[in-house]
C-alpha cells in the first residue's frame, strides 16, 4: 500500500495521512484477533490445560516440595537448593537403571570396545584419580576425607595439577582437624594453581570445620549430607559414595562423560550440563553399569575422544561412533 503511493507520487502530506490511517487500522485487526483467541480459551478448556500443572503440583507436594515456589520460577533468587538436591537423589534412587524403555543402539558394542581400549589403564586418572590419592596407611576416616579432598580440588583441573596439590596437602596434615585450623591463606598457597584455588580454599576450611562439628572427623555417609557441604555438587557426592562408602547412588557425570555420552548418541534429547546428562543415561543405562562408567569415560575421554580434534582414527568405535571424524 505505501509503495503504490510513493509509485504514484502522491503528496508527501497526504501519504504521511494515508500511511497512519492504515498503520490503525491493522492495530485494530491485531487487537481483535487476540480478544478473539481470548475468548476461545474456555473454562473447560483451562481445565484441561491447568490439570498437568495441578497433578505436578500434587506429586511435588508429597515429596515435601513447594509447589508455589517451583511455579514462580525466575521471579526472584531461590533460598535453598536442598529441595533440588533431595528430589535428584529420589530420582536417582527411584529410577536404579532402565526406567525408560528407549536405549541407544549399539550402546553395548560401544562399551565394550571402551572397555577393550582401557586395558592398558594408561590414563592420567589411573594413576593420579580420587581413587589413587588416598593415603594407604591412613584411618579409614581419613582415607575418605582423603578421597572427598580430591574430588573437591579435581573440578576444572588436571589430574597432574591435583595430585600435586595433594601431596602439598599431606605434607602440610591433611585431616579435618589440621585443615580446619589452617588459614585460608595458607591453604591457597598448599593448592595452588589448582583451578579456582582461592574459592577452594575456602570451600575446604570450610568445610573441615562442619566435618569436625557435626561428622565427627569423617565424611557424611549420604548424598544429601555430601552435598550440604561448601565446594560439593552432585558429581562429586556421588562419587564419594561410591570411591569412599561403596555405595553407588548415581553416576558421577564430568565434562569428559557428558562430552562422549552424546557424541555416542547416548543420550535421547540434547542436554547442556552434566547433571542433566546424569539423570538422562540414569533413565536406561542399567545400575550394574554406574560404577565404571565415570572412570571408563574420563580415561577415555583424556587419551582419544579429546575435546579438540578427537582420535577417531584409533579409536575402535569408529564404524559405529555417530560422531566419528566430525570433530
Amino acid at each position: 500500500f505505501s509503495y503504490s503511493l510513493r509509485s504514484r507520487k502522491v503528496p508527501l502530506c497526504q501519504r504521511r495521512s494515508l500511511e497512519a490511517a492504515e498503520h490503525r487500522q491493522k492495530g485494530a485487526a491485531t487487537a481483535r484477533t487476540k480478544n478473539k483467541r481470548r475468548r476461545l480459551i474456555t473454562p473447560q478448556r483451562r481445565e484441561v490445560a491447568v490439570a498437568p500443572f495441578q497433578r505436578a503440583c500434587a506429586e511435588r507436594s508429597e515429596s515435601g516440595s513447594d509447589c508455589d515456589e517451583n511455579r514462580r520460577g525466575s521471579s526472584g533468587p531461590s533460598t535453598s537448593t536442598e529441595p533440588e538436591l533431595e528430589s535428584s537423589v529420589k530420582e536417582s534412587e527411584k529410577r536404579g537403571g532402565k526406567s525408560s524403555n528407549w536405549s541407544p543402539p549399539q550402546w553395548k558394542e560401544h562399551l565394550a570396545r571402551i572397555r577393550k581400549m582401557r586395558e592398558g589403564r594408561s590414563a592420567p586418572v589411573d594413576s593420579m584419580g580420587a581413587a589413587e590419592l588416598p593415603e594407604a596407611t591412613a584411618p579409614p576416616e581419613v582415607r575418605r576425607y582423603h578421597v572427598l579432598v580430591s574430588l573437591m580440588l579435581s573440578s576444572q583441573t588436571r589430574d597432574q595439577v591435583t595430585a600435586a596439590a595433594m601431596v602439598s596437602l599431606k605434607g602440610h596434615g591433611l585431616t579435618p582437624e589440621n585443615v580446619a585450623h589452617t588459614s585460608v591463606e595458607v591453604l591457597g598457597k598448599l593448592v595452588y594453581p589448582v583451578g579456582f584455588w582461592k574459592r577452594k580454599a575456602s570451600y575446604l576450611q570450610r568445610a573441615s570445620q562442619i566435618l569436625v562439628d557435626e561428622y565427627d572427623g569423617d565424611i557424611p555417609s549420604t548424598v544429601e549430607g555430601l552435598v550440604s557441604l561448601p565446594g560439593v555438587g552432585p558429581k562429586m557426592a556421588h562419587l564419594a559414595m561410591d570411591l569412599a562408602w561403596g555405595s553407588v547412588t548415581g553416576i558421577g557425570v564430568d565434562t569428559h562423560v557428558h562430552r562422549i555420552t552424546r557424541r555416542l548418541g547416548w543420550i535421547k534429547r540434547p542436554t547442556d550440563n552434566p547433571e542433566d546428562t546424569r539423570k538422562a543415561l540414569e533413565d536406561w543405562l542399567p545400575r550394574s553399569e554406574w560404577s565404571d562408567l565415570n572412570w571408563l569415560l574420563v580415561g577415555f575421554g583424556q587419551q582419544t575422544c579429546l575435546p579438540l580434534h578427537p582420535k577417531c582414527q584409533d579409536c575402535l568405535n569408529r564404524d559405529i561412533c555417530p560422531s566419528a571424524f566430525k570433530h
